[in-house]
């Protein structure tokens, strides 16, 4: 059981640090975005300026929702639990199944830990709603020809 914990706190840190790569890039472009924006000067040719200052707001704009998903991302990181939780599957729950083990979090992709792979996904994606408040024993079909059982 504490190779468990273990693995989950890896999990868990893998997509914290996910999340923080992922925040500083788009700060980064925001940052960057906002120096174009201040530099662009006013040239002859007016509706060339207006139109590198209105791609300029559009990447910024882009680059805020971006930012809005990444605070969500990481509130839900702060709701996770990683001790044992027995029964229902729920948010932080690591879940091995007849196709692959899947950890409950954010969707983050494949995660190699000591050469076993582990599928970090969010519970809003179809695989995550699928398991949500499974437990052992449970048959759960997936994309019409799938069956994950989980063990």
């Amino acid at each position: 059981m504490k190779d468990y914990l273990k693995i989950k706190s890896v999990l868990l840190q893998k997509c914290i640090l996910f999340v923080q790569q992922k925040s500083d890039t788009i700060s980064n472009s925001i940052e960057s975005n906002k120096n174009d924006l201040f530099s662009e000067t006013k040239s002859s040719a007016g509706d060339k300026h207006e139109t590198g200052r209105a791609m300029i707001q559009l990447e910024m704009e882009k680059a805020s929702q971006q930012l809005s998903v990444i605070n969500e991302m990481k509130d839900t990181l702060k709701r996770i639990s990683i001790e044992d939780s027995l029964g229902k599957i729920k948010l932080g729950s690591l879940v091995k199944t007849t196709k692959g083990s899947y950890f409950l979090a954010i969707s983050v992709g494949q995660v190699k830990i000591e050469n076993n792979a582990y599928f970090v996904v969010s519970t809003q994606s179809p695989i995550g709603k699928q398991l949500l408040g499974k437990k052992k024993g449970d048959i759960i079909p997936f994309n019409q020809a799938e069956i994950l059982k989980v063990i």
